[in-house]
């Protein structure tokens, strides 16, 4: 392992907070520092001997601080190789003073981005120093360490007191891989900010931030979160989320935003086998329960206000893996903290990313995530029957839930709340004959319901059956070459049809 004492550092840092351990540490060990600007004066400041970049270069910074550090006697300083002689004859012929260390960290390109800034302030904070400072560190990882970001500064400080101020080749690559992680990142968000009219058809995400989960889907695969959940949720309670815990959450967090009036739904392997508005959380829960009790055991339970005590009270009566809401009354959460593994989730104003993507065969798809949610203002009645204004209700109501229910798909719903759902059948009939079956099983009268279908009739089979069972008003999208056939079925037997144009595949 060969070990290199840090003699020089070269510091130029964007935020300053967290760096005075480091900062002590080197002057304990008489490390010579360069630095510049601010970050100059910051090092003085606590009582730090700084040599000026412009010293050591004899060139000023220029160009309202744009070029300052772009020089050799810098970068030579950094890559030249220790081992190598013609290297060291060309540096002492250039008087250029070895660099053992570098820290640096990059201008807040992102932050600036998601700020809303004007694009020559978003364009201002494209790094250039930095991000060639921190390359050729990383690059020469043999001789250099680079330290590319504050979260690092705790972690280097421990390292060099532990090896009294030197660092092995396995340190150095460590934090070079670091270095490349940051540069890669910040260089995928700049690609992204001026690719958005996506001219350039490349894919390129970076998320920094990673959560190791139990397992995947099943225990003999591993599994990774990446990004950074507690932006979204605050957990209060529970056990680790595990991969599938995610997965419904994500549909459970999907499906309530459709919803402004007070909402519970209940979510198995990503479908709602309940779902319903009340006056009261409380009611909204026993209606959605009521819809398949069977199904809501050990399922995710999401609420789009706060959970109160009476709520909390039934609740605390079912089995279920997760509930999310906005908020819980302090004794509330008492209740439902008895359950040491159940897991509480309190959800976050966050605003979601508007494009999904996935890896598929030996690549990624990518697509705008499903953002259409029809109104009443949205359909267009196909048939002689006109719903009436509960039934659009019912119709608006059944197909919201339809939208977030894996396809092929059915949904039997009220104005309040969702019968049943026939779900992922590879026939739209099955699935229609699976959510009658099921609605009836638990003792509904369908008749009382609007139907959703996430895609068109191919035949009249699918009225003619919900006819038979009662169902009188259908809303789907359209655009079968057999429409008509599905109409008159409609018109011959009192029943409305409202079409909306934008189907709701989910796979």
């Amino acid at each position: 392992m060969q070990s290199v004492k840090i003699k020089s550092a070269l510091i130029s840092v964007y935020y300053k907070d967290r760096l005075e351990p480091l900062v002590e540490l080197l002057k304990q060990h008489g490390v010579t520092i360069y630095s510049t600007g601010g970050t100059q004066t910051f090092l003085e400041e606590q009582g730090a001997q700084v040599v000026a970049v412009e010293d050591l270069t004899d060139y000023p910074s220029i160009f309202g601080g744009r070029v300052k550090t772009l020089h050799p006697k810098v970068f030579g300083g950094i890559l030249h190789r220790r081992d190598n002689q013609s290297d060291l004859s060309e540096r002492e012929k250039y008087e250029i003073p070895p660099i053992d260390l570098v820290v640096v960290d990059l201008y807040p390109f992102e932050e600036t981005v998601a700020s809303g800034a004007s694009e020559a302030d978003v364009i201002e904070k494209i790094d250039i120093g930095g991000i060639s400072l921190i390359r050729a560190a990383a690059k020469n990882f043999k001789d250099v360490l680079i330290v590319s970001s504050r979260e690092q500064y705790d972690e280097v400080v421990e390292l060099l007191q532990a090896k009294d101020g030197a660092t092995d080749l396995e340190d150095r690559k460590r934090f070079a891989a670091k270095a490349f992680n940051v540069s890669s990142h910040y260089d995928t968000h700049i690609f992204n900010y001026m690719n958005a009219d996506n001219e350039n058809q490349a894919f390129k995400q970076s998320v920094q931030h990673s959560m190791p989960l139990r397992y995947g889907e099943n225990p003999h695969q591993k599994g990774t979160f990446y990004g950074k959940l507690e932006d979204l949720f605050e957990q209060l309670n529970g056990k680790q989320l595990s991969y599938n815990n995610l997965v419904d959450v994500d549909a459970a967090v999907a499906l309530a935003a459709e919803f402004e009036e007070p909402v519970v739904a209940i979510l198995k392997h990503t479908n709602a086998c309940g779902c319903a508005i009340g006056d009261t959380i409380k009611e909204a829960y026993l209606s959605a329960l009521s819809s398949d009790p069977v199904s809501a055991f050990g399922g995710v339970i999401i609420a789009n206000r706060t959970i109160d005590l009476p709520a909390a009270e039934e609740l605390n009566k079912l089995f279920f893996e997760v509930l999310i809401a906005p908020e819980f009354d302090a004794d509330a959460l008492d209740l439902l903290k008895t359950k040491k593994n159940r897991i509480l989730l309190k959800q976050k104003p966050v605003e979601l990313p508007t494009k999904q993507f996935k890896t598929l065969l030996n690549g990624v798809i990518e697509q705008d995530k499903d953002l259409a949610t029809e109104t009443e203002a949205d359909f267009k009645t196909a048939t002689k029957r006109q719903p009436t204004a509960e039934e659009k209700k019912a119709l608006v109501f059944a197909a919201k839930v339809c939208k977030h229910t894996k396809s092929n798909t059915i949904v039997l719903a009220t104005d309040k709340m969702m019968f049943s759902s026939g779900v992922g059948q590879t026939s739209r009939v099955d699935a229609l004959r699976q959510a009658i079956e099921k609605a009836q099983s638990f003792g509904f009268d369908v008749s009382k319901t609007a139907m959703a279908s996430d895609a068109f009739f191919p035949f009249p089979d699918c009225v003619e059956i919900a006819d038979k069972a009662g169902v009188k008003a259908v809303v789907q999208p359209g655009g079968s070459i057999k429409d008509q056939d599905s109409i008159d079925y409609c018109d011959a037997h009192g029943m409305a049809m409202v079409m909306t144009g934008v189907r709701h595949f989910k796979h």
